[in-house]
């Protein structure tokens, strides 16, 4: 059984990975979809699959409004049905399924269950992409785990201290509690570092800022966790003494870490990362560097996660341990199975 959320909006690209000539074909939540822009520039999704033959849809190209398959040439329209074929009459050809596509804050979501009940208001509102005083820079990381693994990752910190030593990592995230709460159908781990030196990224980040990097410094963490896999992460530090998270723009340098975390298969997902910041919002230098910061050091999450799920697939009968630093992806989880469980019945009624 998949543990996934199927009535829910997902990101499944980036707004520049589909162009108006190539297909992208990607399996989100263990459906195959083909994406591509049509003759407006509108996205459009449909299942990756041609009823003549069964040839993935994607391996082929665009032509107007339709995706033409690269086996035999068959056109097919946005709304899954087929709209010609050479020497061919495809009045009676089956249909395939449209999927519920939105492009919105440079990334493309989709709804891989119920398409009546696709709302696009639930998609979430991303305040920073909205504005101008905030710069976003990111990537896309393919892990050969299950989705639940990352969540459970990016809700508990302290791992920070070991596997991101060398640039985010210090002994005071360990040593310091984590606080679990719900708010407002959010789950939030939070933890707050005062009158400490900053990390080597952290000095970066004050440096840009034009603030000195060998003073101390107060740090917070603030990871939030919303349905159906989101986990936005409120971070940075501030001049020890100004306020720490309240401390005024001048004195602390912060950002948002934005993680998009989707299913591909049941033990494998793709994962949308980046960080938005409202210092400097114009210097695309220091985004880039930023970026290439950042994918450094998600990097080394990759290898962790992977070797993890082989040792879970390796010895399935074995309990793990709960305690106080993992209640933040225990409660997402029990988040996620609680909704699994509401939405069965529409899922056995049709949805894809």
């Amino acid at each position: 059984m998949s543990h996934f959320i199927r009535n829910a909006w997902y990101v499944a690209a980036t707004s520049d990975e589909i162009n108006t000539s190539q297909p992208l074909g990607r399996t989100i939540c263990n459906i195959q979809i083909a994406f591509y822009r049509d003759s407006k520039q509108q996205i459009q999704a449909v299942e990756d699959f041609c009823p003549h033959r069964g040839a993935p849809l994607s391996l082929g190209y665009v032509e107007g409004d339709n995706l033409v398959c690269g086996y035999h040439g068959l056109q097919m329209g946005a709304d899954g049905k087929t709209r010609s074929m050479p020497s061919q009459r495809v009045e009676n050809f089956p249909c395939i399924k449209p999927v519920p596509v939105v492009e919105r804050y440079g990334f493309i979501w989709i709804w891989p269950g119920d398409k009546d009940a696709a709302d696009d208001s639930l998609i979430p509102v991303l305040e920073w992409a909205l504005d101008p005083k905030w710069a976003y820079g990111g990537g896309i990381y393919y892990i050969k785990c299950d989705y639940r693994l990352m969540i459970d990752n990016l809700m508990d910190l302290t791992h920070e201290t070991y596997v991101h030593a060398s640039s985010i990592g210090q002994k005071e995230i360990d040593e310091t509690p984590v606080k679990t709460t719900m708010e407002n159908g959010q789950v939030v781990t939070s933890r707050f570092m005062e009158n400490i030196l900053p990390p080597p990224f952290w000095q970066n980040g004050l440096s840009a800022n034009d603030l000195p990097t060998d003073q101390p410094v107060d740090r917070w963490q603030i990871c939030r966790f919303d349905l159906p896999s989101h986990v936005m992460i409120e971070v940075g530090v501030a001049m020890a003494g100004k306020g720490g998270y309240h401390a005024p723009a001048d004195q602390k340098a912060s950002s948002i870490v934005v993680d998009f975390i989707t299913p591909e298969t049941d033990g494998t997902m793709w994962y949308f990362w980046g960080m938005a910041r409202n210092f400097k919002a114009d210097d695309n230098a220091l985004t880039a560097s930023i970026q290439e910061g950042q994918g450094k050091i998600f990097a080394e999450d990759l290898e962790i996660l992977e070797r993890q799920q082989q040792n879970l697939n390796r010895f399935p009968d074995r309990q793990l341990l709960k305690l106080d630093i993992d209640a933040g992806g225990v409660q997402a989880r029990r988040m996620i199975e609680r909704t699994m469980k509401k939405e069965q019945p529409s899922t056995a009624n049709g949805a894809a």
